[in-house]
């Protein structure tokens, strides 16, 4: 199947621009699977935070979360805005993604003990990584046909899952024998795995830069006359964007359920220790995510193409509930790998049939800025939703409870999808 999948790239001759393309996805994945999802929360709750409760250490990495998410969501439509008016989709995403890298290198140098710092580089890196995105993901409509948003999609986080698990597998080794691999413990191996991030990041990020070609701006203007006209041209977009109804009613679905989905994401690995399940097993589910993933992305973007990118994301919701249903009640961590089997099914598809959903709802000459908006909703449900857990998790002193909350997101961003009709486009 995925042989079968890259000839039909290869047969319309855009095969190297999307490869490369997509392969930045396989780069900064290591960034969402070995640190955010992976030995951040864990690193955080036992060793940088070992002294704070379980139930503040929960509440301390929400805050984290909710900060990096909360700049971006900020900033995300105006630096959107002046990257398509200058043609600078790159380098936007090139300085974005330096950051991300030297500031998760730079968590090899945190101390034990040492939370609050570790969660100002956290910050940071978040910062890079979701900063990168917003542009990457606005490249799309520059390397493929609209037909083809689908499969190219799905094909980003189909290798995302792959590279990402590829390094987290070997991170994990290095993590469960630190004698073979030179080292005392495994809290070395963890801080020497988050320069391994930096390193893997940088490396697979080369093909975008190289092959992916951006057009350039038929204006000639200087910096500043960049940065005046992309204000401008944000407040036209906000405008606009409360006359496109199809779009606007998209976004507030994507936001609420994207909400859950990256709640999940950044919060289960807490919420396993919170209930009291051995870090090990964690990861090990972790690990069961990454490579269901993969193959299960590319299936969703083949479902979104023949059926229908929104009822491919309906099927993706409907899983979620489920998945939020059972989370609540687990006992044992054999259930906890049967989550991490059902979200691996279906996490990729729902990212990246809303990606192509979205780019076919906007007009193509501002996809940075209307993709700016998508990530500020995106993030602000990454604030929403962490802060949600946390302060439920603290008021009840129940992390059930605050799993179970993740319902109303889902439900409600169904709802207002349902609306959505993808057959009305916004005018190019």
């Amino acid at each position: 199947m995925i042989a079968r999948y890259f000839r039909s790239l290869k047969q319309d001759g855009e095969s190297r621009q999307i490869v490369s393309w997509a392969m930045y996805d396989w780069a900064n994945s290591a960034y969402a699977t070995v640190v955010i999802a992976g030995f951040f929360p864990i690193f955080f709750k036992q060793y940088w935070g070992a002294d704070l409760s379980a139930a503040e250490s929960t509440y301390q990495l929400g805050i984290a979360n909710a900060v990096s998410s909360l700049v971006i969501m900020v900033f995300a439509p105006l630096l959107g805005a002046i990257a398509d008016r200058g043609s600078a989709r790159k380098k936007f995403l090139l300085f974005f993604a330096l950051m991300g890298i030297v500031m998760s290198g730079g968590l090899f140098f945190i101390e034990q003990g040492e939370w609050a710092l570790a969660a100002i580089i956290y910050v940071l890196a978040s910062i890079g990584f979701m900063g990168g995105n917003l542009f990457y993901d606005s490249l799309i409509v520059q390397v493929a046909p609209e037909k083809k948003f689908d499969v190219v999609s799905a094909l980003g986080y189909g290798l995302g899952y792959l590279g990402g698990g590829i390094l987290f597998s070997a991170m994990v080794a290095m993590t469960l024998w630190p004698a073979v691999f030179g080292l005392n413990d495994a809290s070395e191996a963890v801080r020497i795995s988050f320069v391994c991030v930096a390193l893997w990041w940088g490396l697979f990020s080369i093909p975008l830069w190289l092959f992916v070609k951006e057009p350039k701006a038929d204006r000639n203007e200087s910096s500043w006359q960049i940065v005046c006209g992309g204000w401008r041209q944000l407040r036209q977009t906000l405008r606009e964007i409360r006359q496109l109804k199809v779009v606007m009613l998209f976004l507030l679905a994507y936001w609420l359920y994207i909400d859950g989905v990256d709640t999940i994401v950044r919060m289960a690995v807490d919420y396993g220790l919170s209930i009291g399940f051995d870090s090990n097993s964690l990861i090990v589910a972790l690990l069961i995510t990454q490579f269901v993933g993969f193959p299960a992305a590319i299936v969703f973007g083949k479902l979104g193409q023949r059926y229908g990118a929104k009822t491919g994301i309906f099927i993706a919701i409907g899983v979620y509930i489920g998945i939020t249903v059972w989370a609540s009640m687990i006992e044992q961590a054999i259930e906890f790998y049967g989550l991490a089997i059902m979200i691996g099914l279906v996490q990729g598809g729902i990212q990246s049939l809303s990606r192509s959903l979205y780019a076919r709802l906007i007009p193509a000459d501002k996809s940075a800025e209307f993709f700016g908006f998508y990530n500020m909703l995106g993030k602000f449900a990454a604030v929403a939703g962490p802060l949600m857990m946390g302060w439920i998790a603290v008021a009840t002193d129940s992390h059930r409870l605050a799993v179970l909350s993740l319902l109303i997101l889902f439900v409600a961003g169904a709802v207002l999808l349902w609306f959505v009709d993808e057959k009305k486009q916004a005018p190019v």
